[in-house]
Parts: structure tokens; sequence; C-alpha cells
């Protein structure tokens, strides 16, 4: 192999070159995700997720509280596969999303600590809690945080694993 072939394998295996668009939808939501100030730097995550159990408690909805950044880029690739056809509806009718700002790293620490998400495994990073706040599940594994490349079909079977009986 010469030394220009080797160079180009480096390149092609190297982390950063994984593709940069998300695998759900249409092509034209595979394009980069709407950068959104989906964690507002002033938000108190703890009252948002007081809310959130406050207004799914009556509907007996799921809180899916999503810890992650503005910069990340898979937490906009989430978050727009939440926002498409194929996930939207199940996400209305059974859970109400909560975005908990980590910064970089430093923010919001004693919530990940409460809801058993151990950050350094990556963001965006998942728990779910029934409609009384008990913790029904936290994500241990790092299972979304390339959430560019998950399937559609993916996280919809994660939604319909976690959502009530009955909403």
């Amino acid at each position: 192999m010469n030394s220009l072939s080797f160079a180009l394998l480096l390149i092609l295996l190297h982390p950063f070159a994984l593709p940069l668009t998300p695998s759900f939808g249409s092509a034209a939501q595979r394009e980069a995700p709407q950068k959104k100030d989906l964690y507002p730097a002033s938000a108190d995550a703890k009252k948002e997720i007081d809310e959130a159990l406050h207004s799914a408690s009556p509907e007996h909805k799921r809180v899916l509280v999503v810890f992650g950044a503005n910069w990340c880029f898979d937490c906009h690739a989430l978050n727009d596969a939440f926002h498409s056809a194929e996930l939207a509806p199940t996400l209305q009718k059974y859970f109400v999303v909560v975005h908990v700002d980590i910064g970089h790293g430093e923010k919001n620490l004693d919530l990940a600590q409460k809801y058993e998400v151990p950050l350094k495994r990556g963001i965006p990073a998942i728990a779910v809690l029934d409609s009384s706040g008990k913790l029904l599940f936290s994500q241990k594994q790092g299972e979304f945080e390339a959430a560019r490349s998950l399937a559609t079909a993916d996280i919809l079977a994660f939604l319909n694993k976690w959502k009530p009986a009955s909403p």
C-alpha cells in the first residue's frame, strides 16, 4: 500500500468521518438539524421537570428527561426525529419532553445523578419518569449518543416500550 492510499484509509477511518446527517425521515429531514435553543442556559431544569410532571399526571403520560446541550449535533438530530411525522404522534400522546442543559459537562449534574444518567457515556441521554416522578429507565450505555444514526423505527420502539399502558 502506498503512502497516499494509507493516508486516504486513515482519513476514511477517522471518527470524524462519520456521516453528518441523521438517518431518519425523508431526504429533506436528513439535512443538518435545525439549530434551536433547545437547552436555554437560563432554564431552571428542576422547575421544568416539576412542571412536566404536573402536566403529565392528569393524563398519566411519561416524562422524557433529555440531557444535552445546544452545541451537541446529536441532541438536535434527536429533537428533529421527535418532530418527524413518524414519531411526533406517539410522543405527543404519551410523553412530555423536558430538555436539561448540561452546558459543557458542568450543569445539572445533580439531576443526572438523581436520574442515574452517566453523562460520561455521551449526550443526548434520556431518563423516563412516570407521572409521579418515579424513575422507570435511565440510559446507561450512551444509547442515544449517536442519535443522527438511529433509525426512526428504533426510536419508535423505545417510545413504545416506555409509553404508559393507556394515556
